[in-house]
């Protein structure tokens, strides 16, 4: 297999997977690298199917796929040996995926569970708005008021964010003093630090226990 355009790329013969979409992209696959193809040709693109030149037949090549992409000189030419399994499916209309446990997942929870920061707090609103963009949910604690930036992973750029927000909350006399509270599902090592340095609270939530699909009397920890 050989690839042609902006950049020449070239696999030499083995087994692997041919994939030929509906959209007119094909993707070269081997079987390992998870998800990732070897190589590709992105849609929209055209396929020829054609004989082999003759020092490739006396080599064993049987056809040979010439993929030319549409919008630029970019041709994926694949040799064809062996056809180990050739066969061909209509998907129909794909619903699309949907994901569970996002961040709005995340924030519509806690809005509803806000005890989970603590004793004494409750629910201002959701989606504050600052100048700088709207902090994911406000709430009033024991001490004063209470900011939250959620996110599933948490890592040092939530806590930079989360700063900026408070920056500009603390400077509001209406709403002075604020604490911040960065939670997640997971909290990297580096931004717990970061944010405790900062004066910033770290909260990990359980999205299965939230959403009442952890048992915890059947859990061994």
């Amino acid at each position: 297999m050989t690839y042609t355009g902006r950049l020449t790329a070239h696999l030499a013969q083995a087994t692997r997977l041919l994939m030929v979409k509906a959209d007119g992209s094909v993707l070269v696959h081997s079987d390992g690298g998870s998800y990732k193809p070897l190589n590709w040709m992105s849609p929209p693109a055209t396929m020829r199917v054609g004989e082999p030149e003759p020092d490739e037949a006396s080599a064993g090549v049987t056809e040979v796929w010439t993929v030319q992409a549409t919008k630029s000189d970019d041709t994926l030419r694949i040799a064809i040996f062996t056809l180990h399994h050739d066969s061909a499916h209509e998907l129909g209309t794909d619903p699309g995926l949907v994901k569970d446990g996002v961040e709005s997942d995340l924030q519509r929870l806690l809005a509803e569970q806000i005890e989970r920061l603590g004793d004494g707090h409750a629910l201002i609103r959701r989606e504050h708005p600052t100048p700088i963009g709207p902090v994911d949910i406000l709430a009033r604690g024991p001490a004063g008021h209470v900011a939250v930036e959620l996110k599933r992973r948490g890592d040092i750029d939530g806590v930079e964010q989360l700063t900026r927000y408070l920056d500009l909350l603390n400077r509001d006399p209406l709403l002075a003093p604020v604490e911040g509270v960065f939670a997640a599902q997971q909290i990297k090592p580096q931004a717990r630090t970061l944010a405790e340095d900062r004066g910033i609270r770290c909260v990990v939530l359980d999205y299965d226990e939230m959403r009442g699909l952890d048992d915890a009397d059947s859990r061994l920890f």
